[in-house]
């Protein structure tokens, strides 16, 4: 298990999908321009996986920006707090 942002951000994307998927909760996802983008909660942090459908695969995986206007798509289905907050 990844102990903190940075050692998880550290690692190659097929570990961080696999600590992702074993011991983060799965909240939501949502079509974002080209992508499926799941959103997880994984030790106290939103964290987005940016899958491509047309190249059957995962591009990106970052924490959540707060500051993104993807927050409205996310705010439409539950309720997000910042950990900061």
């Amino acid at each position: 298990m990844a102990h903190s942002n940075e050692d998880f951000f550290g690692l190659p994307i097929d570990a961080q999908t696999k600590h992702l998927y074993l011991d983060g909760t799965f909240m939501l996802s949502i079509r974002y321009y080209g992508y499926k983008v799941n959103l997880y909660l994984y030790q106290g942090e939103y964290i987005e996986v940016f899958y491509n459908h047309k190249q059957d695969r995962i591009e990106k995986i970052q924490a959540l920006d707060y500051g993104h206007t993807r927050m409205k798509f996310y705010e439409d289905q539950i309720s997000i707090k910042s950990v900061a907050s």
